[in-house]
This record gives C-alpha cells, structure tokens and sequence, in this order.
C-alpha cells in the first residue's frame, strides 16, 4: 500500500486525515482514488488540463514526479506520496 500524506491546507476535504493509504498502481489512479473517497480534492491537485497543477509539487519516495513520469508515475508497494502546495510570500 502506498501512503499519501496530505497537507494541511487540504485536510479539510479530508476531515483532518493526514495519511491515506492506497493500493492503486500509479499516481493518477491514487489521486482519482482519493477524489472518489474525499470529492474536491483532485481540483485542488490537477488542473482543467488534468495536469498536476504548476503551484502543487507531489514527491514519490522523496523524488519530484515532474521529473519522473508525472501523474503516470508507478506507485510500489510501500511508496510514500507528499502532496506540497507551494508557499508564496517573504520578508
């Protein structure tokens, strides 16, 4: 099972779960999974394109799946998902 660690900024579509776990095979169908199970979330995550939006980063295993294979990313078996919706501001 894959574990999708959710941020903060989308916990309230998830009602404050932190960590979904799935068994789905690529990053796409994990995302489509979690829009099934908490509807809304994928709009938060992919655009009208269904592209992964510019300013949301997802990490498989630590690694940016813009340079892996996007959304057709493989997910394994004990693969860790980040979702990282970029931060704006300064000093």
């Amino acid at each position: 099972m894959a574990n999708i660690r959710i941020p903060m900024p989308l916990r309230k579509l998830t009602d404050d779960v932190d960590l979904v776990s799935t068994d789905a095979p690529t990053l796409g169908e994990a995302v489509d999974k979690l829009d099934h199970q908490y509807p809304g979330i994928k709009e938060r995550i992919c655009d009208e394109a269904g592209e992964i939006r510019r300013f949301v980063n997802i990490y498989v295993n630590g690694e940016d799946v813009r340079f892996l294979d996007g959304l057709r990313t493989p997910l394994g078996a004990a693969a860790e998902v980040s979702i990282v919706p970029a931060v704006a501001g300064g000093a």
